[in-house]
């Protein structure tokens, strides 16, 4: 049987300050649509069970959208089974009436809850943590070695007792108790490692990023399990219908807006940023004092290539005061009765002299 394997969607979800307003609306419909692609993917694909392994949502007043869409695909789906474990973004008021709880929907709670597939050859454990049970949980677990057991958790991996026992998973306590897949939810990127002899453990990151804090690769986990030998194989599946990128460019001793594009567009390129990507541009280097520096321009051309571009200006200004020291113009006055202020910090003085500099060239001041 094949089951897919996904976790920490959030839908409706508060998107990263990283994005600016707007985009970040249009990003929050576009993760809904990407869920809405993994439902078909799997209905295209022989896929007879998701497990959804936590923060399936991320605000606690879902919107009639995405609850409607999120039904619809369920109950449009009848031949998938859909396993949800709820994390700790997720709200209490989905699914809360049993009456509108779909037939292939199955849900865990505070306790161990098995369920059978593939004629009881394959059974899915899961049990929700919490403050009250996640110190006894994992020790708590039983399973029959002779099945392929999958088990769903949502939290933080651990190797031994934390200070925050809330959604933190004891990984020596679940060693040796007959797990082949532990299927995790909560962190967002993809990882996968031995639990022991027996099993793996799994978190197979969130759908899509939010934010530029989570770039790299995002998608689901594809398991095809042979009922009748036990193995299974498991393959990560890049999903997510946009990339983000954060990209460093290294400007020292660019003296031109100019320069710096260039070295932008070197970087992007060595980077291999899609259009269709979210690209993050952080400046950094050392700049002489006087340098003409645009960024304004430069995130109008990074918007004009990508998806989405948002420049972040990190460097750092240098000044040879001995270039002014008998400069007998305005500005070398300006510059020296800056520098002898002893009121000043260093890097306002630098600041200072900057935007002075700017206005005197009759530049506009940023």
């Amino acid at each position: 049987m094949k089951l897919i394997h996904c976790a920490d969607l959030h839908l409706d979800s508060r998107m990263s300050a990283n994005l600016d307003k707007e985009k970040a609306k249009e990003r929050k419909g576009e993760i809904l649509h990407t869920f809405e692609r993994m439902v078909d993917y799997a209905a295209q694909n022989g896929v007879t069970a998701i497990l959804i392994a936590g923060d399936m949502f991320d605000t606690r007043s879902i919107s009639a959208t995405v609850r409607n869409t999120v039904l619809y695909q369920i109950g449009g789906h009848p031949e998938i089974t859909f396993y949800y474990l709820k994390g700790n973004h997720d709200s209490d008021n989905f699914l809360s009436d049993p009456e509108e709880i779909p037939d292939n929907v199955r849900l865990f709670g505070p306790a161990w809850t098995a369920y059978g597939e593939a004629g009881g050859k394959v059974v899915i454990s899961g049990i929700e943590l919490s403050a009250e049970n996640a110190g006894s949980a994992c020790v708590s677990l039983t399973l029959d070695a002779g099945k392929y057991n999958i088990v769903m958790l949502h939290g933080q991996e651990s190797e031994g007792a934390s200070k925050d026992r809330a959604a933190v998973i004891n990984l020596k306590a679940l060693r040796n108790k007959g797990i082949d897949y532990l299927a995790l939810g909560h962190i967002h990127a993809y990882k996968r490692e031995k639990l022991d002899a027996r099993g793996i453990y799994c978190y197979p990151g969130c759908l899509e990023g939010r934010g530029f804090d989570e770039c790299g690769a995002h998608g689901f986990v594809l398991l095809d399990v042979d009922e009748e030998t036990g193995r299974c194989t498991q393959e990560f599946i890049p999903f997510a219908g946009r990339k983000l990128y954060t990209v460093e460019v290294d400007a020292t001793d660019c003296r031109t807006t100019a320069e710096m594009s260039a070295r932008m567009d070197q970087a992007l390129r060595e980077a291999g940023c899609s259009a269709d990507g979210l690209v993050k541009i952080v400046l950094r280097g050392m700049l002489d004092v006087a340098c003409e520096k645009d960024v304004q321009y430069l995130q109008a051309n990074l918007r004009s290539r990508f998806y989405y571009g948002k420049v972040y200006d990190e460097t750092t200004l240098r000044i040879d005061i001995e270039d002014y020291r008998y400069d007998e113009s305005l500005k070398g006055e300006y510059v020296r009765q800056v520098m002898a202020d002893d009121t000043l910090p260093d890097e306002d003085k630098k600041l200072i002299i900057r935007y002075g500099l700017q206005a005197l060239a009759g530049e506009e001041v940023q």
